[in-house]
């Protein structure tokens, strides 16, 4: 698909009902998360850069911290077309933004992604080396930037905690990075529409981890802190109401 210059690896998909918010009847933020990290799984396979090359070459890529925009609700049955395309690498960090689309070309959400280069078995990030991974650069979305960091409110709430099981945890084996999402949703209240959402990871959770929700509620806007039992973060995750963010021109 090319689209205003922009060359992307995509997949065509439609709205099931199991992806949806049943409280407000559109897609839900963690599935259109989903759906952005299936996306550029397809794509590192189709590049031969997937999980069994990853895992056999010892070097994964870890999320540092996800800035999603939802522009306009996708809604059960709605044809969906998902795209996703590197736009830099530095260092230990890979840039990757991520586009949702409805059957007519409107942008549905777009999201930006850090992603830090990691060796688990030394068990530090790596520097990404010039051409060694596979994908084609394109210039990034021209979206707002918010800090990747997320700062800890001092007034925050704690919640019931609760374990970390087995339909948590990925092939890498901790927490699936959408998991720490659909597991902050669950602390919003329901008549909340959201705009925009930022995820700062901090440090992995694996299986029979308890977790502590952290929350903090300001006006038009959620924190919810994942954290140990120390209260110490797993994930960050903040999530803005509609009048917090403007909607960007779309391309």
């Amino acid at each position: 698909m090319r689209k205003a210059g922009y060359t992307m690896y995509s997949f065509n998909s439609r709205v099931r009902y199991s992806e949806m918010n049943h409280n407000k009847q559109i897609l839900d933020v963690s599935s259109i998360i989903n759906y952005f990290q299936d996306c550029s799984t397809f794509q590192s396979e189709d590049l031969n850069r997937g999980v069994s090359y990853t895992l056999t070459n010892n070097k994964i890529w870890l999320l540092s911290s996800w800035q999603l925009q939802v522009l306009k609700p996708a809604h059960l049955g709605d044809f969906v077309t998902i795209g996703t395309w590197p736009y830099a690498f530095k260092g230990f960090y890979g840039y990757r933004n991520f586009i949702l689309k409805d059957d007519s070309d409107n942008v549905l959400a777009i999201a930006d992604s850090i992603w830090t280069y990691y060796d688990p078995e030394a068990a530090k990030p790596i520097k990404v080396l010039k051409d060694s991974t596979g994908y084609t650069l394109e210039p990034p979305y021209p979206m707002e930037h918010l800090d990747r960091k997320i700062s800890i409110p001092k007034q925050v709430t704690a919640g019931p905690s609760f374990p970390v099981v087995k339909s948590n945890i990925d092939s890498y084996h901790h927490v699936n990075n959408g998991q720490y999402v659909k597991m902050a949703e669950e602390f919003l209240p329901d008549n909340f529409f959201i705009s925009c959402m930022r995820v700062d990871y901090r440090m992995q959770a694996i299986l029979g981890d308890i977790i502590i929700p952290l929350i903090s509620k300001r006006i038009d806007c959620y924190t919810i802190i994942l954290a140990d039992v120390s209260e110490k973060p797993y994930a960050i995750v903040e999530f803005y109401g509609k009048s917090v963010v403007k909607e960007q021109s779309i391309l």
